[in-house]
């Protein structure tokens, strides 16, 4: 399976779950469809830590840990609440890495134009602006380093904050997780330089209860960004 197909797996997944996710349900069970319909897609397995989603909700959106000690939690979703899925879809060695926030208002998934509440719309709208932002400034050159720093000044600058546990904003699609490396200080490499990279700005307004999270997979055609 090429990696555009198996992307498509966790953007299919998405959908379903936005379709069918329901208040009441809890954490463990939108784990379980987000995993079980990976793998009806074709996914052969999970190449995150074997996790195939990492899934929050309400004030557990500003977590952000690594897969070695990442549990799910036994909580139900509410008839308005904040959920972020991250999604981690694999076939042989071939990696998907997709997230997304989802907002329930009213018993039923609200998409962007609509959302209600406006500190949730604000942060969606943010990230929005933070991938449109990579589509103007992003090159083969540009380095990941250079990203990173541009990136943060950003949130930083519109009030928002990076809330990744290890500060960076993320990483090469390479066949094993040894071998990423990051967007993050230090980082001298390109982005020409790697085939597939991510960017996953994980952010909040300084003190507040939620996060927000969206991710895509890009790389560049004769020079020019695109998303997987």
């Amino acid at each position: 399976m090429d990696y555009k197909s198996i992307q498509q797996i966790a953007k299919d997944t998405t959908c379903y779950v936005k379709q069918n996710i329901k208040p009441g349900m809890n954490l463990l069970d939108v784990r379980r469809m987000c995993e079980e319909k990976m793998t009806k897609l074709g996914a052969d397995s999970f190449w995150y830590y074997d996790i195939g989603a990492f899934v929050f909700s309400g004030d557990e959106t500003t977590v952000s840990v690594s897969g070695r000690e990442y549990t799910t939690t036994d909580r139900a979703i509410a008839d308005t609440d904040i959920i972020t899925l991250d999604l981690s879809p694999q076939n042989g060695d071939t990696w998907g890495d997709y997230a997304r926030t989802i907002i329930i208002e009213n018993g039923k998934v609200t998409e962007l134009d609509d959302i209600l509440n406006t500190e949730w719309k604000q942060g969606l709208l943010m990230e929005e602006f933070l991938h449109g932002e990579l589509c103007r400034v992003a090159c083969p050159e540009t380095t990941f380093e250079e990203l990173y720093f541009h990136m943060n000044e950003l949130i930083l600058e519109k009030g928002f904050v990076n809330l990744d546990f290890a500060g960076n904003l993320g990483h090469s699609i390479v066949r094993k997780k040894e071998d990423r490396i990051y967007i993050e200080k230090g980082n001298s490499a390109r982005l020409g330089d790697v085939r597939y990279f991510t960017f996953e700005p994980h952010i909040s307004v300084s003190g507040s209860l939620f996060g927000y999270k969206k991710e895509n997979i890009y790389y560049f055609e004769n020079g020019t960004l695109c998303e997987l």
